[in-house]
């Protein structure tokens, strides 16, 4: 079997969608390496995972060449080429697929969330794909919360999804060399004992609810103690990583605005970016992992915190109880007393944290993309169509 894949994301490998691309890939060759797989991409990338045909597009400003490349260049490339079966990886099909269409849609965060509907370009930007989508052979989502979405606001039959779960990636592993948590440590001046938050700043991700419960439980835990004020629960820091917002908004709310608000800003460290190689180091440091984002698809750090050994306290929405099952601590989003009692119970009690990372370690071992590949790859094999045997 041919497979063809959409490679508009192979130039942006530190998104969900590129590295979903590249560890996907990867597995299912090593799995059938009788079947060819390539990339259909704008550019080429050297480091690709599988041969990329170069198909440029005609349209040079990126809004408009994206969607010539998703509905026009992509599809008829494929067919040219005599591909077999064409794969999106993304939420952005072709209304007019030329071969049989797997399509890839990790979430619908502009139709489930108003707030994310966007202008009236980006809104029929959406309308052509969820066509686009109605057309394909096949469904790929990556939560049962994600298939219900895509049910439910793209009127396709469940029948046509199928539920196919991420993984972390092989380096987020429990035995992190403890030289190497020390460099990671030195490079991001990280504090010596703290709680951590990985990930984006718009306003689904809810971070003002992290730093508020590290706030309550900061002024809820002083006390007189020979004349200086401490921590019950010990000398704790919380670190805020990731890209930040270039400016305040409503939905980019910026966490140093939220510290200040909170009045923690001594306590917390924004040590910016953090590299892929690095990540691993950085939740092993970490006494627990906060994510309280209101909707996922998916949700892979608090996956990669638990891989790495690290308990995690995140929302009760959407995919994120699939995720980490019952080895985390999981919450009402909105329920600050919640959040503020389970991080103070984590930090106090060392019982309890040993507990949770344990499951969590059995939990993070249920997610392969050995698995993810294998089950791909079925859906390939029942979206194909039957070759007919001339008489």
């Amino acid at each position: 079997m041919r497979i063809a894949l959409n490679g508009l994301f192979l130039a942006h490998p530190a998104t969900g969608t590129g590295q979903y691309l590249r560890e996907l890939v990867s597995a299912m060759r090593a799995l059938a390496p009788e079947d060819e797989f390539a990339f259909i991409a704008p550019h080429a990338d050297a480091s690709a995972p599988a041969p990329v045909l170069v198909t440029p597009t005609r349209l040079k400003r990126e809004n408009f060449a994206k969607l010539e490349f998703e509905h026009l260049t992509f599809p008829r490339a494929a067919k040219q080429n005599r591909f077999d079966l064409a794969h999106v990886p993304h939420f952005g099909p072709p209304l007019f697929p030329a071969l049989p269409t797997v399509v890839t849609i990790h979430d619908l965060i502009p139709l489930v969330l108003p707030a994310y509907r966007g202008s009236a370009r980006v809104q029929l930007y959406t309308r052509l794909a969820a066509q686009g989508a109605r057309r394909a052979r096949a469904i790929l989502a990556d939560s049962q919360a994600s298939a219900r979405d895509i049910e439910k606001f793209l009127h396709i039959p469940r029948e046509r999804i199928q539920v196919v779960y991420l993984a972390a990636h092989a380096r987020f592993q429990p035995n992190i060399a403890p030289d190497e948590i020390a460099r990671v440590r030195a490079q991001y001046n990280l504090p010596e004992r703290f709680v951590l938050y990985l990930g984006g700043f718009d306003v689904r991700k809810n971070v003002a609810r992290i730093i508020e419960a590290f706030a309550s439980v900061q002024t809820g835990d002083w006390r007189l103690e020979t004349g200086n004020w401490k921590l019950e629960t010990g000398n704790w820091k919380l670190v805020i990583a990731g890209n930040l917002p270039e400016r305040d908004s409503d939905f980019f709310p910026d966490p140093r605005k939220l510290a200040e608000k909170f009045r923690v800003t001594p306590r917390v460290h924004f040590p910016g970016f953090i590299a892929e190689a690095d990540k691993p180091a950085l939740y092993a440091a970490a006494r627990v992992f906060l994510f309280g984002s209101q909707y996922e698809g998916f949700g892979l750090p608090p996956l990669e915190a638990l891989a790495c050994g690290t308990p995690v306290i995140c929302a009760h929405t959407s995919s994120l109880p699939e995720v980490v099952g019952d080895a985390g601590i999981l919450l009402a989003p909105d329920d600050a007393r919640a959040w503020r009692d389970a991080l103070r119970a984590v930090l106090r009690d060392d019982a309890q944290w040993a507990q949770l990372r344990a499951l969590g370690l059995v939990q993070a071992r249920k997610f392969s993309w050995e698995r993810a590949a294998r089950e791909t790859l079925d859906v390939y094999r029942s979206a194909r169509p039957s070759r007919r045997v001339e008489s």
